[in-house]
């Protein structure tokens, strides 16, 4: 079995990935995931955050080891989990074989106005200092991240119920935050094989930004064409089978 880590973003955890680790397992041959979560975020709720992208990977990579995963890992990411990836590659060349890095961005090589696009900055703001039900949140975020399910009773109804039994805080949610705003990696390319995945109708992230990580360090790059940020929600079938592929083909089927 090839074992996959698969790292959530901004104030998501484990059981946001819905069906989607069932769907890995079974198009990805041989593929075994484990979720690990951010400090803050999911059983980890009453962790305080990093304000620090470098400090979460440490979290991760200790949190693999705990689980006893021996090294070189393949990582599957999406938002601020990839930046997370991306500096757990840099600081740690030999442990990371692959990553799979989901609609993010870096300060380095993309403006703040495509990294997070200006339509969200009053939303995100006032969800992160105002009070307010944990649906109204929720539906927020769902209106920010998904463009083929926003509205969905189901998906709204489980994040609700995540959110309720592991609130994530304030202070946690905007530690993460800066976190992001201000993370800039190191310009050399990780040795880790990457494989760069975005949504054309992004509606937080801006697409451009994963293009350029793409170009500034050579990434296969694939784009759906209609998923909102959360692509794993979207269409979690497509993200599998571009990691399939991309797995299976020549220049990659050899790595560990």
């Amino acid at each position: 079995m090839t074992s996959w880590i698969f790292l959530r973003g901004l104030t998501r955890e484990s059981r946001h990935w819905g069906d989607f680790v069932d769907v890995f397992e079974r198009t990805v041959p041989d593929a075994r995931v484990v979720t690990i979560d951010l400090p803050g975020n999911g059983p980890l709720h009453r962790l305080t955050s990093p304000a620090d992208v470098r400090a979460m990977a440490e979290f991760c990579r200790q949190a693999a080891a705990g689980e006893g995963l021996a090294p070189p890992h393949n990582l599957l990411a999406m938002s601020l989990g990839a930046m997370v990836a991306v500096a757990w590659a840099q600081a740690h060349p030999d442990e990371v074989a692959r990553c799979v890095l989901i609609n993010t961005s870096v300060g380095r090589f993309s403006p703040f106005y495509r990294r997070l696009r200006p339509r969200n900055y009053l939303p995100l703001l006032k969800l992160a200092l105002c009070d307010g039900s944990g649906r109204a949140w929720e539906e927020q975020i769902l209106a920010m991240t998904s463009r083929l399910h926003v509205g969905s009773p189901d998906v709204l109804d489980a994040w609700v119920a995540i959110r309720e039994s592991r609130p994530v805080t304030r202070g946690n949610a905007l530690r993460q935050l800066w976190a992001a705003a201000r993370y800039r990696p190191a310009a050399e390319r990780p040795d880790a094989e990457m494989l760069i995945l975005a949504s054309r109708n992004d509606g937080l992230v801006h697409v451009d930004c994963s293009r350029t990580l793409a170009l500034r360090w050579g990434g296969e790059f694939r784009v759906h064409p209609r998923a909102g940020h959360d692509i794993p929600l979207d269409d979690g079938a497509w993200v599998a089978a571009q990691v399939r592929d991309w797995v299976g083909s020549p220049d990659h089927a050899d790595r560990a």
